[in-house]
């Protein structure tokens, strides 16, 4: 008769045993094992049945960690279910909805197109029309707003005269605020009227006065530096 040990992380050893029925159940006999799974061949080779212990026993680790972990997502799972949900602070709901009410302003504000749009506008492969519009955006000289899992591109920074590529004046203007603001707070930014601008927006005089746009851009990137 033939035993191989096996080690499992948790469950500590197991042993799988090969030989007769006789042979084995005289083993198991004097066994402290509190568990075991037998497995009969109705032809005698030993060969054959020492492979097949072996490969069942290099999966029993697997198999028991998987066993470990799918009961404890179950347990989880319950826990979560007969746990009331938890009711977010009142100050977080009036920041959610003050958030929810500018993301709206910011998306009726101008019109925004998806990279496919882009792609189609300044005439590019439909093969891969992401592409193009996404390398703007890692180079900065455009940025996008992501909305319900997808990027937005601000179509007034397209230059219809310059076949709908990036407005050449935005980099300058991306550079001056920096990682500052993410593509919402640069939203934000281009749509608010702003007073260094005469109460107008950003993104209306960034083709007729860029060099105004890049002043106030960094007039505020400076009063964020010494808030």
């Amino acid at each position: 008769m033939t035993t191989i040990k096996h080690r499992v992380a948790e469950s500590g050893t197991v042993y799988t045993l090969t030989g007769t029925p006789g042979e084995i159940g005289r083993q198991l006999a004097r066994s402290d094992a509190e568990e075991a799974i037998a497995l009969t061949f109705a032809h005698k080779d030993a060969q054959v049945a020492q492979a097949v212990a072996e490969t069942l026993g290099s999966l029993a680790p697997l198999v028991a960690d998987t066993v470990r972990r799918r009961q404890k997502e179950g347990f989880e799972r319950i826990v979560d279910a007969l746990v009331p949900a938890v009711s977010p602070p009142r100050q977080m709901l009036i920041e959610a909805r003050m958030a929810a009410q500018a993301r709206t302003a910011v998306l009726t504000s101008g019109e925004w197109l998806t990279a496919a749009q882009v792609a189609d506008l300044a005439g590019f492969s439909t093969t891969n029309p992401s592409a193009q519009p996404n390398r703007w955006k890692k180079d900065g000289q455009i940025f996008a707003i992501r909305h319900q899992g997808n990027d937005y591109f601000p179509a007034w920074a397209l230059d219809a005269r310059a076949n709908y590529r990036p407005s050449k004046h935005l980099a300058a203007v991306l550079r001056a605020i920096g990682d500052r603001k993410d593509g919402w707070g640069l939203a934000y930014w281009f749509a608010a009227v702003n007073s260094m601008l005469g109460g107008k927006r950003p993104q209306d005089l960034l083709a007729v006065a860029p060099q105004r746009v890049l002043a106030a851009a960094l007039d505020e990137m400076a009063e964020i530096a010494h808030a």
